[in-house]
This record gives structure tokens, sequence and C-alpha cells, in this order.
């Protein structure tokens, strides 16, 4: 130990009362070895049997300034491996690299690679094997890696969230996210790069494809459900106290999802009713047991995130009593000086992130966090909020169980792509699925159909989200493959004829009259179109294109280059046209709204993509996706979430008619700000009806809990899944609420002629507003209850509020 470490630890220990099960004054073990206790007793920190709370109180004391900071800044395995080559399985390692950097960024270790899992296996041994056995402490890392919509490193890719929020079905989220963490949790991967919270309010921004939607009760669920699905369980031979096997990271806190213009890292602009009605909310339902928590990159209300100490302190740490690990994004502290302009030096940055937002820092920049020793000696940083923070990561690796065991396990082979895991991403890819229009019951299409042209650029391609490999979408299965085999396992002669018309990124037309002739010698014509997205190497890549991802904002939600007048031109065939919107968000397209027979939104699938859309087209499966995000009819319509606050969207709307005529109104003089097809919307092969909706009871108590009962029916021929859906309206309120807010959901399952009675909690606390005395309240006075879609009531009831 150097000279000035010794010194620092002394000077910290002097003035410390350190925990031996209870408060004792003097040192309780040897600085020499502080990794032992001096009486021979075993140390609390590793006692597996010990309390997560006293283990972090027993190892703190014995770390060193700069061990501390360690634990603060992230590493990456390619400090002691060669991860460059995707394809390379040389398993051999950089003992001085290994040593300099569990030196310096050893509290968690990025390791998100493509790589061969016999050598991703091999490099995180050897760094949690040096971490336990040849440092003072012992003190295991967190391995992290991505797993927004599946493993990445060659594990089963499911849709992007956003599509598995179409799903409307927590259990089926977090069965996705049970799957994520056991593909990983074999490698020795422990801590897990996702939920998105961000709400989609602004859909010009290219990350909508990453979160849930854009309602706050659904992304609260449904993130819920991710996280809980994520860490359940608990690693294999760890301490009894550890209760999860997983770190779940919800991100970003808070607000990021609404940058201004749509652009990624632009300022949000909102206030303190705002940020805690919309933003806050799925954090708050979904995250105070998630093992980590990343900041946000952007600015709310002229504060950076990452140094917000009123969201990051007063309410995340104080209010809402979050106690583990909070990282910043990537190069996100330095954004302090580059971005913001709120610090000229390192030592500034690093200062203002540590001590507003109790934050470690991830790697991707400067590292400024490397100055915090050197600060902490010449007092300008002071050493308890490096202590809390290096606190809150000691809880998340105890509660994970790493100081008994942070290795990959033998069998790891055995845990990835299973025949469980195939059965789970078979139900995703149907449930992702949303039916918008069927007119004249266009679809499903009659199996014995004759034959079926399969057009336009979506068709032939496997399109999955951010997020993901290059070499993923090697596994995923094509719509053009997916109707082969369903056809072929159908044995019919059905012929498809194909023709890709146009590219999703060009404005050559000069495949368009293939298409048409393919459409003319079919009974119907299905076109595939939509947005795209890149793998992660692709993505960060000069010269690539993508239309969604991190990083690719729009200032257009239309259809790219030629794909609409390829639509056209298919329905001008005069064949019963379909539309099949591949994308990872909405498409404003008024034109195929208006004229298309079906129109069918598949957002970014995972590899059964092609498999599932087959059948949905042909009926062997019943679509029940529910739109989770609502589809404006032009970039200028937005915003067009549904809960808008009242008032705020007047109606008076002028129109374009096909034959070039000019109705104008006033909102908007030529278009309507009324969504194409609103949040919740969802058609299905059947019908349902809803009667008999009931209150538990139709007067309540401020702090009442209620519930909310209702009948469906299957009508029609076929059986059919069906989200019901709870929506509440504060008739009158002291601040001005939303029009309407989704309050509960449930999916039921129902064969044809079958009723279900289906009862669904509320609690008070969701008919809360944020008063203007800045606290939550629940205001006596009526209460509007419907089931039905965000634009649809099918049945209503009155509650009052006492």
């Amino acid at each position: 130990m150097g000279s000035k470490s010794f010194a620092t630890l002394i000077a910290l220990l002097s003035c410390m009362r350190l925990v031996t099960g209870s408060s004792a004054p003097g040192l309780h073990f040897s600085l020499e070895s502080r990794a032992t206790n001096v009486n021979g007793s075993l140390p609390i920190y590793k006692n597996p049997e010990a309390s997560i709370e006293d283990r972090v109180n027993d190892l703190l004391p014995r770390m060193t300034v700069e061990e501390k900071v360690a634990q603060l800044i992230q590493g990456d395995l390619n400090g002691w491996m060669n991860m460059t080559d995707p394809l390379d399985n040389t398993k051999t390692y950089n003992q001085t690299g290994l040593e300099e950097m569990m030196r310096l960024k050893s509290g968690s270790i990025w390791a998100g690679y493509l790589t061969p899992h016999e050598k991703l296996a091999y490099a995180i041994t050897i760094g949690q094997k040096y971490l336990l056995e040849n440092t003072t402490l012992g003190i295991p890392a967190l391995i992290q890696s991505e797993g927004l919509h599946g493993f990445t490193d060659k594990g089963t890719i499911f849709p992007s969230p956003i599509g598995l929020a179409a799903s409307f079905n927590p259990e089926l989220v977090s069965q996705v996210a049970n799957i994520t963490a056991t593909e990983a949790e074999g490698l020795g991967i422990n801590h897990i790069f996702a939920p998105v919270l961000d709400l989609a309010r602004e859909l010009r921004w290219g990350r909508v494809e990453e979160g849930f939607g854009e309602d706050p009760f659904l992304s609260g669920e449904l993130g819920h459900a991710f996280v809980t699905g994520l860490q359940s369980g608990s690693r294999r031979n760890t301490s009894s106290t550890a209760f999860a096997r997983m770190a779940a990271t919800c991100k970003h806190f808070a607000a990021f999802g609404s940058p201004q213009g749509g652009l990624n890292l632009a300022q949000v602009s909102g206030g303190e009713r705002e940020l805690r009605t919309t933003y806050l909310k799925p954090f708050d339902h979904a995250c105070l047991e998630s093992l980590s928590i990343m900041t946000a990159y952007s600015s709310y209300d002229g504060v950076p995130a990452i140094a917000n100490t009123h969201l990051l302190t007063d309410i995340l740490r104080t209010e809402m009593g979050y106690k583990y690990w909070v990282v910043s994004d990537a190069g996100s502290v330095d954004l302090l000086i580059t971005l913001h302009g709120t610090c000229e030096t390192r030592e500034c940055a690093a200062k203002t992130a540590l001590e507003n937002g109790l934050s470690g820092e991830m790697g991707g920049g400067t590292y400024t966090y490397l100055t915090i020793p050197d600060q902490v000696k010449a007092g300008t940083v002071d050493i308890k909020y490096v202590d809390e923070t290096v606190k809150a990561m000691l809880r998340t690796k105890f509660a994970l169980g790493l100081f008994e065991n942070p290795y990959p396990y033998e069998n790891y082979e055995t845990m990835i792509r299973t025949p469980e895991s195939r059965e789970v991403l078979h139900r995703a890819d149907v449930e992702n699925i949303v039916l918008l229009e069927n007119r004249n019951q266009t679809l499903p299409l009659k199996t014995d159909i004759k034959s079926i042209a399969l057009l336009g650029p979506q068709a032939n391609r496997v399109s999955f989200g951010d997020y993901v490999f290059a070499n993923a979408s090697s596994e995923g299965i094509s719509p053009l493959e997916g109707f082969k085999q369903f056809l072929a396992n159908s044995s019919n002669s059905t012929k498809i004829n194909f023709a890709q018309g146009c590219e999703l990124w060009s404005n050559d037309e000069s495949g368009i009259p293939a298409a048409v002739e393919a459409a003319k010698a079919s009974e119907v014509a299905v076109v595939m179109v939509g947005t795209w997205s890149l793998d992660q190497t692709q993505l960060w890549t000069p010269g690539t294109n993508a239309t969604t991802g991190e990083h690719v904002d729009v200032s257009d939600l239309g259809l790219v280059g030629a794909q609409l007048k390829l639509v056209q031109a298919v329905k001008a065939t005069g064949k019963p046209t379909v539309v099949v919107f591949v994308t990872g968000k909405p498409v404003a397209e008024p034109w195929i709204a208006a004229h298309a027979d079906a129109v069918v939104q598949q957002f970014y699938p995972g590899e059964l993509g092609g498999t599932a859309l087959a059948e949905i087209i042909f009926g062997a499966e019943n679509p029940s996706g529910k739109l989770p995000v609502s589809f404006p009819r032009h970039v200028g319509t937005t915003p067009v979430f549904y809960n808008y606050l009242k008032g705020s969207r007047p109606l008076d709307p002028g129109a374009v008619l096909d034959d070039g005529q000019l109705n104008f109104g006033h909102q908007y003089v030529l278009d309507s700000p009324v969504p194409l097809w609103s949040f919740g919307h969802g058609l299905s092969y059947t019908t349902f009806e809803y009667s008999n909706i009931t209150l538990s009871s139709p007067t309540i108590s401020k702090d009442e809990d209620f519930t909310v009962t209702v009948t469906v029916k299957n009508t029609g021929d076929v059986d059919g899944k069906e989200v019901v859906q709870v929506y509440m309206t504060d008739l009158v309120s002291s601040v001005v609420v939303p029009n309407k807010e989704l309050i509960g959901f449930e999916k039921v399952d129902l064969k044809s002629g079958q009723s279900e009675e289906v009862s669904i909690k509320i609690l008070s606390s969701q008919l809360a507003v944020w008063t203007v005395q800045n606290t939550w309240a629940v205001e006596a006075g009526a209460f509007n209850i419907t089931v039905g879609t965000s634009d649809q009531s099918f049945s209503n009831a009155t509650l009052t509020v006492q």
C-alpha cells in the first residue's frame, strides 16, 4: 500500500465508529490485512448469513478512497481481453491490463460484446477470479450487457419493447425478461441495461421503439413486469439474503423521451407537475425494487438530469427511498462540459455529478471520476458523497450474492435458446401484431386461396429493432419465408408471387411495375413497408442509414422513399390490398389508412416475426395486440398522445381530399389533430360485447380503493383475446388534468360464445392530482369510469369521492 493511501485510510478510520454487529469504537481489523478481523473472527461482509446492510457497513470502512472510487467507474472486458473480432475464440488475457483495469475501474465491467460464449465466460471468470482472489478485499464486479428485448450475444431476440407493449400482457413481458436473464446469467452476466421507461410522447425521437409506449400506467405495469421477470430468483450457491439473480436497470431517469424537436440529447421542457404526473409515474411503480437505475443525457427545465439534486437526491433517494445503484449513461458526465455548459473542467463535472446525483460513471467519456481521489484529499469533494454512492453499489452486489458466486456456470449453453424460450418467443411475436383496419373482412385470408402477392421492401427482410448484434438476423424468419413455411405446412397449392417493388431507403421507382404485375397475377396483395433500424455496430458506423434507433431522429413520420407510391400503385390494380407496417414507431400515412382494404401493424418483431405474421394473415392466430402509442396523421399534428390535458385538443379540422380539393378548418387548417388510430386500438377476427359495468361502491372515501367489474362476451365465431381497458376522467379538479387516463387493464382469453366477468382493482392513489400546494391529493368529486379504448367507450359508470 502506498504511503498516501495508507495516510488517507488512517485519517478516515480515526473518525469512524466501525460496525461489528453493534457499534463499537476502535478498529476491529488490521490495517495491513483489511479483509480480516484482529480477533480472528469472520468479517461481517464475508458472512453470507449476515444482513445486507450489516455487510455493507462492515465493508465500507475497510476501503481506501481509491478503492471506493474504483467502485464508481465502469471498466471493460477489453482491458484484459481482445474483444475486437467477433469470431475470435482465443482465450488469452493481458495481466498488466487486468491489474490496471481492476485498480481503477472495477465496480462494474462492460461485457456486451458479440463473441463466442466460451471466450466470454473465460474473460468474465478471469476478471472475477482476480477480484476475489488477488485484491485485498475481494469485491466482485457487476458484469453488464444489453437485454432490451433479449440477450444480445446469440441469445433469443424478442420483439422490441414497443412490440411487447402491444401485447398489453404483463405476464408475457415478465416471461420474456425471465428468459433474457436466464440466457445471460449462465455466462456470468449479472447486470442488464433494461427496461426503458421513457414515454413515446415525442414521436420524432429515434428511440420510441425502446420503450413501452405513450402511457405512464401501461409503461409502469410492463416495466414492473420486466424488472420482476429479470430479477426474480437467485444465482446458484449464493447467500441466504441474496434476493435477485440479475440487476435490472430502469432508464432513463427521467423525462428523456420528449426532447425538443425530437432530437436526441436535446433539452426537455416541463415543470414539476408534468414531471411528477407523467414522467416519474412509470419509475415510481416499476423501479423501486430494481437494483439499478440509469440517468438521462438531457436537461429538464434547464438542469442536466445527471446533476439534478432535486430529481436524483430529493425525489429518487429521499421521497422514493431508492437505495440501490444509480449510474450515468455512457459519456454523460462529460456532457456537463461539452453539451450543457455547466462545467469547465473534469473536476467540476465529477464533483457535480457525484454530489448532486449519488451516481457512478459509465464509460464512453474521459472518466472524470478519476479526479475524485485527489479532490477528496484537497477537500473539494466531501467523502460522504463517495461513501453513500459506494454503499448503493455494494447493496446491489450483496443483493445478487456476488460475494459468494460471481462466476459463469459450467452448463451455460443449456440455458440458451431452449424449447421453452421458443414457445414464449412465438407468443410474443403473435401478440405484438395489431390489426388496425379490416374493411369488408378482407382478413383473414382463406388457406385455399390460389395466389397471393407478397410485395414491398419488408417482405423479404428480417427487421429487428436496435440493441442487437449483426448476426442476430440470421436467426430470424422473414415474412416471405414465414409465408412459405406456413403454406407448405397447410398442404395447399397457394402460389406466392414475390416482388420487392422498391428499397426502404430509395426513391427509385423502377421496381414498382414488377410489383404491380405480381399483384395483377394474384387474388390478393400484401404490401409490407415501414421503417428500419440497424444493429449496434452499423448503427454507429458513419455512412450507414436508418430511420429508427438511438441517435436516429426524423423530421417526417411518413414512409421514406418510394414506399407510398408502391402501395398506391398496387391498390390501383383493384386487387384487395393489405398493407403491413413493420416499424419501430407510428407511421403517419393517412392515405393508406383511408384506402387500404386492411392495415396490420407489426412493431419490430422477434425471430419468429415472419411466422407470426403469416399465422395472423391466414387466421391461424387471432390478432389481439392493441396500440401502446397513437398514430398521427402527419408529423405536424404531433404530439398526438391520447392523455392530453383538458382543452388541449380543440377540433375544427380541415382536409385535403383525394381530388385535390381543399377543405379549410381551424384546428388544423388542412388537417386534423385526431389520430389515425389512437392508443388502445386494435381489432380482432371476432367481436366482443361489454355489459353490466359495476363499481364495488359508487361512493368512496379519499383513501379507499375500489374495483371495476364488467362482463365481456365473445360474440363472434372464433376464439380470441381481448384487452379490457379501464379509463377515468376527473370531471372537476383544482388543476388541469388529462382528459382521460388508463387506470387498469386485463387481457382475457375467450372462446366463441364465452362470457367472463372481469374485475380490475383500482387504487385510490391513482385518482390523485399534484395540487397547487405541490403535494399529492385525492380530491372530492365525480369521476367518469369507462371501459373501452382511449377513443371508444363500451361501458361507463360514475364514481363519487367524498
